[in-house]
């Protein structure tokens, strides 16, 4: 198996399972495996190595992975085949599509399959910031897999350069606005060649948003997913943060690409950027300079939003492939496969006993911002999640990119997003 690395967009996890067994074969269960990666390569030969891994263990149980796209793409195909008839057994989607899962009737609790002392165990074992994603109305819907915060990755020369404190990075606002002041750079002309601070807005704005919500002390929705607080002056003062930073001209103007991010802190165009910690792995083998990571700055508190995918069982699967199901599940999330994962990308480790293995604790002592993840997992609050997931959060993104633009004020923006949020739920309240 080889180790390398992969983006958060890159690599979403989807698991479809299809069985197939017929009379020769009664003996074995068929268990396709969608991952939503777009093309293969080393990510497909390291989920080809687990899969086969699993399949020595487990020679009744056969495992096929089919590279499924994008999380989004995933999903689409996931619900498809579920309506169709040929429903998947399990999948990898984001954590956040669990309301739109049971809206569908297209899973089932995990908790069915749950009967040992050690199967209790194992479910409990995984972070409360994760299952605050994965349950809801007292049952467990998702096991976490590959999970996330966003971090604050800095290059510390640059930091040096500007006479800051390389070892010393931003805690709070007042501070990632002053050292972004003094980190952005302009040529001769007056054009910016180096921005002090990047946030991407495209991809994922609602997730990035909530880097600044979180530490304002706002909640975007509540736990029964069927209702969102967008107007909460909390909420528009922390949208209205990221709009100056802008018009300040220490952060890009208009929209941030998500996928080019990294690459910008690469190319030193941007000195501290703000991704997932599933961007780690992809920051040390590019990152040709020294750099940092640390916990989302504060405000009125700390904390940052988890993200990420969870393992889904599909209803209609036949019982003989949800059971094989579960079981790989259960096999693939051990704290030992959990730690090579989390070493292998960047995400962080699902459990404590993920970062007590001997392995994720030697990685952790030589390389110290494999660790951050898991400390601010404390701090860490569901990744933004409601019924109608996507149309929300469709109508969240739209707002916070109208203000980032200038085309409504923040709190204009907000409002808007609000009365159309309060139409979508309302059958659900």
């Amino acid at each position: 198996m080889q180790r390398k690395t992969f983006h958060r967009l890159m690599i979403a996890t989807t698991v479809a399972l299809a069985t197939g067994w017929g009379g020769a074969q009664a003996q074995t269960t068929d268990i396709s495996f969608f991952y939503p990666v777009a093309v293969g390569g080393p990510i497909a030969k390291y989920i080809d190595g687990m899969a086969g891994d699993f399949m020595k263990a487990n020679p009744d149980i056969k495992v096929t992975p089919i590279y499924a796209g994008t999380y989004q793409e995933t999903i689409v195909k996931a619900l498809t085949a579920h309506k169709s008839g040929t429903p998947p057994a399990t999948s990898v989607l984001l954590s956040t599509d669990m309301f739109t899962l049971i809206d569908e009737d297209a899973i089932v609790p995990i908790d069915n399959f749950v009967k040992t002392a050690d199967d209790k165990a194992w479910l409990n074992g995984f972070y409360k910031a994760f299952m605050a994603n994965s349950q809801t109305g007292g049952k467990t819907w998702g096991v976490p897999f590959q999970r996330s915060t966003v971090v604050m990755y800095y290059n510390k020369e640059l930091m040096k350069e500007a006479g800051l404190n390389p070892n010393s990075p931003p805690s709070n606002w007042t501070e990632l606005k002053e050292a972004a002041v003094k980190l952005t750079k302009k040529d001769a002309g007056g054009k910016v060649t180096q921005w002090g601070v990047q946030i991407p807005s495209s991809g994922f704005p609602y997730w990035l948003f909530q880097i600044l919500t979180t530490p304002n002390d706002a909640i975007l929705a509540n736990e029964a997913g069927n209702a969102v607080k967008f107007d909460d002056p909390k909420v528009i003062e922390a949208l209205q943060y990221w709009v100056d930073l802008g018009k300040a001209g220490v952060h890009p103007p208009g929209v941030v690409e998500w996928g080019t991010t990294p690459k910008d802190f690469f190319e030193k165009k941007a000195a501290i950027m703000f991704t997932t910690t599933g961007n780690l792995t992809n920051v040390k083998n590019n990152a040709k300079f020294d750099f940092g990571v640390a916990m989302i700055p504060g405000n009125k508190r700390k904390g940052s939003p988890t993200g990420g995918g969870n393992f889904y069982i599909f209803k209609k699967a036949a019982p003989a492939q949800q059971e094989a199901s579960f079981k790989f599940i259960k096999w693939i999330t051990q704290p030992e496969r959990a730690a090579l994962w989390s070493m292998e990308t960047g995400y962080a480790g699902t459990s404590e006993a993920a970062y007590a293995t001997d392995a994720l604790r030697k990685y952790g002592r030589d390389f110290p911002p494999a660790l951050v993840a898991k400390d601010q997992l404390p701090v860490s609050v569901a990744e933004f999640s409601t019924h109608e997931n996507q149309r929300v959060t469709k109508v969240l993104n739209d707002g916070l990119q109208a203000a980032l633009t200038g085309t409504k004020t923040p709190a204009q923006a907000m409002q808007d997003a609000q009365k159309e949020a309060d139409r979508l739920l309302r059958s659900y309240r």
